[in-house]
């Protein structure tokens, strides 16, 4: 069956290819600027380097693959990598950059067929068939990497490597591919607390294990730090202008299109009671202006980054909580994959200026619960509704419109099949009418955005009511999905996770061999487990 997922990648590769002529985004220069970056200056000057307003700001590694990458680009085409050359976009470095995209997406097919065997689907059955659709063809990296432009698949890629290793319980190699994915980019700090906890109480402090838990806590910090000193090891004396590109608090709460969190509630809030109240703006551009700086709140209190790092800090504290103290060795697995979704999701509600393609951090781990549990099933595919189309402010032109809710429909209507298929007799799945009448309502911003809006002229006088219409609806679904899926993650108990927890098994064992007592009520663990 090894031919089949590859198949399914070659297909998705394909389909990556016809996306090439996309148009794309400023982060097509932003990437290319980097190459130049590297390639025309010495290390010591790369996080220095201001001649574009796009300057290096992400870790060291992935300054070093850039670094590697523009050496085939100064062969393709010598102007792509010159310094001054802004703006630049030849066919050629169109064609290279994008290319070099589906290329990497190599390393995210290797971590996703490591996850489906380490979960222990067998790859004949609807489950694993699912999983391959839902991820290799993901509508989300469709939409950011392959039409947007970025290189956020081969770094997904990284995440599952490190989640597989994790689920084989290969510890030390776990922590060390997690800490390498920091050094590329360090966005990922979202997941670190859920794999910390993990590691602490599993690997360290293990009572069944004969470990000696100081020796494995030196063990884990040697493995964790290797990395991190690799990459920062040639900026040793300039680590606080590195850190000051890696964390630019200046560029204020939100981003200057909204990502759909609390942030977008609490300015949509701001904005209305200013109204109300009949608050004069304050001098200087407003929070829809669309320009990334810091804006002072006109009615409610101003947030600092402090104020988010702590919220954000509370709001995964009962998930790492029940994940150590209240998660046996058997339910462990479960848990911590709910753990690192709910971590991101808390990142990406209270975060500090947090992008709207940052929901990609919740939906990429949840494409592997969706084929496990049917209530992880069915709060998937509700953020997955809301959380894609967040994404489509990032495709704004004319041209792709049409082809961006093709995308998008089809790929939703695909987990909707997938659902009724996986979980065909499961209620935990129905949705209250009220739900679906929500989902009905993303048909109406399309409507308002590309007819009543011009209709009215309403796109003149306020042309960024679209984009904070849908930033505060998504953000409401999304704030949904977040109290829906907390409160299921901690609550679950071990019998109703028993199908779940099942598949961690070991390899040799079959579900035959499993007693009648324990047979799983769905269908979806009925397929027979397997070594792949």
């Amino acid at each position: 069956m090894e031919v089949h997922f590859w198949k399914i990648f070659a297909l998705s590769s394909a389909v990556k290819i016809l996306l090439i002529p996309s148009p794309h985004s400023t982060d097509f220069e932003v990437h290319r600027n980097w190459l130049a970056i590297t390639h025309s200056l010495p290390i010591s000057k790369w996080y220095y380097e201001n001649t574009s307003n796009w300057t290096l700001d992400y870790p060291p590694f992935f300054a070093y693959f850039e670094w590697l990458l523009a050496y085939p680009a100064s062969v393709v085409d010598t102007q792509m990598v010159v310094l001054t050359n802004l703006n630049y976009a030849s066919t050629a470095a169109i064609y290279f950059q994008r290319c070099s995209v589906i290329v990497m997406d190599l390393l995210f097919a290797v971590g996703v067929r490591r996850c489906l065997w380490a979960l222990k689907i067998s790859q004949s059955s609807q489950q694993s068939f699912a999983a391959k659709i839902l991820l290799l063809f993901n509508v989300g990296l469709l939409f950011v990497d392959h039409m947007h432009f970025q290189y956020n698949g081969f770094l997904f890629g990284i995440l599952l490597l490190s989640i597989s290793l994790l689920l084989e319980e290969r510890y030390l190699l776990s922590a060390f591919t997690f800490a390498a994915l920091l050094m590329f980019k360090h966005i990922f700090l979202y997941m670190a607390p859920a794999f910390a906890v993990y590691l602490l109480k599993f690997y360290c402090l293990d009572s069944k294990c004969a470990r000696n838990a100081v020796i494995c806590i030196i063990k884990l910090a040697v493995v964790g730090l290797t990395p991190i000193v690799a990459a920062f090891g040639p900026f040793y004396n300039q680590l606080d202008q590195v850190f000051s590109r890696l964390f630019p608090f200046k560029r204020g709460l939100t981003h200057a299109y909204w990502a759909p969190n609390f942030w977008a509630l609490y300015n949509t809030a701001d904005k209305v009671a200013a109204k109300l109240l009949r608050i004069p703006n304050s001098t200087g551009p407003s929070t829809t202006s669309g320009l990334v700086q810091e804006f002072e709140p006109q009615f409610l209190p101003s947030i600092t980054p402090r104020t988010t790092f702590v919220l954000t800090l509370l709001f995964m504290l009962p998930i790492l909580i029940k994940l150590f103290f209240y998660t046996s060795k058997s339910e462990s697995k479960a848990t911590f994959l709910r753990a690192v979704v709910i971590c991101s999701c808390s990142s990406f509600m209270f975060g500090w200026h947090v992008h709207e393609k940052a929901i990609l951090m919740c939906l990429i781990p949840l494409c592997l619960l969706f084929v496990l549990h049917s209530t992880d099933a069915k709060h998937a595919y509700w953020l997955s509704i809301f959380g894609y189309f967040s994404l489509f402010p990032l495709l704004h032109q004319s041209c792709v419109l049409l082809l961006r809710y093709a995308l998008y429909l089809a790929y939703v209507a695909f987990m909707y099949g997938q659902l009724a298929k996986l979980y065909p007799n499961e209620r935990q799945i129905k949705m209250h009418m009220l739900e679906y009448l929500y989902i009905l309502g993303c048909v109406l911003l399309p409507i308002y955005e590309h007819n009543i809006s011009s209709f009215l002229r309403l796109d003149k006088t306020l042309p960024f009511l679209p984009l904070l219409l849908t930033s505060l609806y998504c953000g409401l679904a999304v704030t949904y999905f977040f109290i829906r899926y907390y409160l299921h993650a901690l609550t679950i108990s071990a019998s109703a996770s028993f199908t779940f927890t099942n598949n961690f098994k070991p390899n040799t064992k079959s579900t035959k061999t499993v007693k009648a007592k324990n047979k799983p009520k769905s269908k979806l663990f009925k397929s027979k487990l397997k070594p792949q």
